[in-house]
C-alpha cells in the first residue's frame, strides 16, 4: 500500500521523495529541511550550468558577477513563490530562503567560470 496522497489536480504529493516533489508545482513539504535541501542543491547545480554558459560566452568582470548574484537570486524567487508558492515566513522570511547554499553555489560557480574561461579563451602565449 503507497502512503502517497494526492490533492485533487494532482498537485500535492505527499510521502514522495523530495527530488520527485521539487518538479511537482505546488507540493506538499511536510519536513522544511527537505525544501531547504532542494533549494541548497538546485543552487549548486545552477551555479556550475551558470559557470559553464559564463566561460562559454565569454563573460568576464564585474557583469558576470552581477549577473550570476540577480539570475541565481530571480530564479530561487520565482521557485518558491510561483512555482511552489511557499509562505515564506515559515522559512523565516524570504532572505532567509534566498541566501540558502548561495556562497557555496557562488564558489562552485566562480571555480567552473575561472576553468573553462580560460582554457578556452586564454591562449598558452599569454600564460
Amino acid at each position: 500500500m503507497s502512503s502517497k496522497t494526492k490533492s485533487v489536480d494532482g498537485s500535492k504529493c505527499k510521502g514522495e521523495s523530495p527530488w520527485k516533489r521539487a518538479f511537482v508545482a505546488n507540493a506538499e513539504w511536510p519536513d522544511k529541511e527537505e525544501f531547504l535541501d532542494v533549494i541548497y542543491w538546485m543552487r549548486q547545480a545552477m551555479g556550475i550550468i551558470l559557470g559553464l554558459f559564463w566561460g562559454l560566452l565569454p563573460l568576464k568582470g564585474f557583469l558576470g558577477l552581477v549577473l550570476f548574484v540577480a539570475v541565481n537570486a530571480a530564479v530561487i524567487y520565482i521557485y518558491v513563490n510561483n512555482f511552489q508558492n511557499i509562505d515564506e515566513e515559515e522559512y523565516g522570511g524570504m532572505w532567509e530562503i534566498t541566501k540558502e547554499g548561495f556562497m557555496t553555489s557562488f564558489a562552485g560557480f566562480l571555480v567552473t567560470w575561472i576553468i573553462i574561461y580560460t582554457g578556452l579563451h586564454i591562449g598558452d602565449s599569454s600564460l
